[in-house]
């Protein structure tokens, strides 16, 4: 019951990840939904309350949460922590807690320092999110960081698709040219999978949330008033192709 409650909230909050479990083998899906799931739930903590103290609470009670499962504590009857429990042992623990961490800046309105500033958030998130399901995938630790230059390039996109939302709520998500960071993003990505024949087989489900990635950074860097136009998104029809491809050879 816990992993369909996990099942049901990536498939309403994250369809494009949701898309990819589906293209995923059966045996990485539960992993891949429960990680998934619990980042959905980190990631919207800070936006529970207007009131930025009830927001620091709700991320630290998922922070606290997390620490007693991999000490060795009780596990809360919360349905996504009784599914991701199994996962969180102490290595694991702490790249969830950096992830939440950096979240606190979705509480807050200051911008980032500079582009390293943010390239730092997006691989405490999207790259930490990455490698925990890749090392749950059974990824050697060698392997962390093609992962993460995969990362890189999937939460830069993702991040800057993301621009007019975050803009419309009061947040300044870009420390510099958006075009310069998409082609930043692209480099890592393109090196992430020029060294993916690191990744084993069965934990290569973990990188498949990249997909078309590189469309996205390639338009943002082309012209990059698509960003705050909301215009990054391929169309339908290529997006159905990718996840099709994907799903038949689980290249990506």
């Amino acid at each position: 019951m816990s992993l369909d409650h996990c099942a049901a909230l990536v498939a309403a909050g994250d369809p494009l990840r949701w898309a990819t479990v589906l293209a995923a083998p059966r045996a990485a899906r539960g992993v891949l939904i429960a990680l998934y799931a619990l980042n959905l739930e980190i990631a919207r903590a800070p936006w529970t309350s207007a009131e930025p103290l009830v927001a620091e609470m709700r991320v630290q009670w998922w922070r606290d949460r997390l620490d007693d499962i991999a000490c060795g504590g009780s596990v809360p009857g919360h349905p996504v922590l009784e599914a991701v429990a199994p996962l969180v042992d102490p290595p694991a623990a702490a790249l969830l807690d950096r992830m939440a961490e950096a979240r606190r800046w979705d509480i807050g309105r200051d911008p980032f320092a500079d582009a390293a500033a943010l390239s730092a958030h997006i691989d405490a998130t999207a790259g930490g999110l990455m490698w925990l399901a890749a090392r749950a995938l059974g990824a050697p630790p060698s392997a962390e960081a093609a992962v993460r230059d995969v990362a890189a390039g999937q939460g830069m996109a993702a991040w800057l698709a993301a621009v007019p939302a975050l803009a419309a709520r009061g947040r300044a998500p870009l420390p510099g040219d958006p075009a310069a960071l998409a082609r930043a993003a692209a480099a890592r990505l393109a090196r992430g999978r020029r060294a993916r024949g690191q990744v084993p087989g069965r934990a290569a489900s973990a990188l498949f949330p990249a997909v078309g990635a590189a469309g996205v950074l390639a338009r943002a860097a082309a012209d990059p008033a698509r960003v705050a136009a909301g215009t990054l998104a391929p169309s339908e029809a290529e997006r159905r192709a990718r996840l099709a491809w994907l799903a038949l050879t689980g290249r990506w």
